[in-house]
Order: structure tokens, then C-alpha cells, then sequence
């Protein structure tokens, strides 16, 4: 498998505006820990290889266990996540298959238990964030194992 094309070079203010969006996302207040579960729980649903072997190392290079990242598929049959982050994973899964069966008011109801309004459209940015790259990165076929932690 080969990239297909570089999406930044050949739309660059296309790349610099879902830049902007992953900028919003980083400096929202949300815990990084729980948005780098959130995007690679997008990602294993998306099936996008490069999204998971960089939200992999950015959540390991965070502090992220590599027991939770392991179980992160199975997140509602273990014990290694908090009520919080239960309910940001479960709006992560509803948003990501949104045709599916939409957005439950059990998973709402759920989510508004845990996060104010503000800190739910912040989640709720960091889920079409990456449903966004996930869908740019699966088209142009950007080969997974070459992404480096970047120091923030």
C-alpha cells in the first residue's frame, strides 16, 4: 500500500483548517488523557491504521497504561475506566455511528451527568476531529508506523 497524495500539500487551507479545529480541541480543557482515548476508540471503529498507531503513542507518551489502551475495544466489559470516561467513550461510539441508532438520551443523559454543556461540545468537537482525519487519512491511504510523538 502506498499514500495516495498528501492531503496537506495539495489542499493546504484545507489542512490548515481542520488544523484549527485540532487546535481548539488541544486548548478546549478537556483532559488530554481522555481525548487520546476518545480518538483512538474512533479510530479502532473507523479502522484507521495510522490514527491508532498515532493516538497509541501520543496516550502512551501522555501516561496512558498499555492495559487500558490493550482493552480499549472492550472498554464496557472492564474495570480500567472511570464513570467519566465510560460516558465519553459511549458518545465517542454513538457519535462515530451516528446512522446507526444516532445519539441515545441514555447516552446523553449519561454524558450530561459527567460534563458541563461546554466540556460537552468540546468532547463532542474532539469526536468529529478525528471522525474528520480519520476519514482523510483511510482516502489517501497515509501508511501507519511512521508518526513521531511531536513535544507540545
Amino acid at each position: 500500500m502506498t499514500t495516495r497524495f498528501e492531503f496537506q500539500k495539495v489542499a493546504p487551507a484545507a489542512f490548515r483548517a481542520m488544523m484549527e479545529v485540532e487546535n481548539y480541541v488541544r486548548k478546549s480543557g478537556l483532559d488530554n488523557s481522555l481525548v487520546e482515548l476518545v480518538k483512538t476508540r474512533a479510530s479502532q471503529i473507523n479502522g484507521c491504521a495510522f490514527c491508532i498507531d498515532m493516538h497509541t503513542k501520543d496516550a502512551r507518551h501522555g501516561g496512558e497504561t498499555e492495559q487500558r489502551l490493550y482493552a480499549l475495544s472492550t472498554w464496557q466489559e472492564t474495570p480500567f475506566f472511570t464513570p467519566q470516561e465510560r460516558a465519553a467513550l459511549a458518545l465517542t461510539e454513538a457519535v462515530t455511528l451516528i446512522g446507526e441508532n444516532g445519539v441515545t438520551d441514555a447516552v446523553y443523559e449519561e454524558v450530561n451527568r459527567h460534563f458541563t454543556p461546554e466540556q460537552i461540545a468540546n468532547l463532542l468537537m474532539a469526536i468529529v476531529a478525528i471522525n474528520a482525519w480519520n476519514r482523510l487519512s483511510i482516502t489517501t491511504q497515509i501508511l501507519p508506523g511512521s508518526y513521531q510523538v511531536q513535544a507540545v
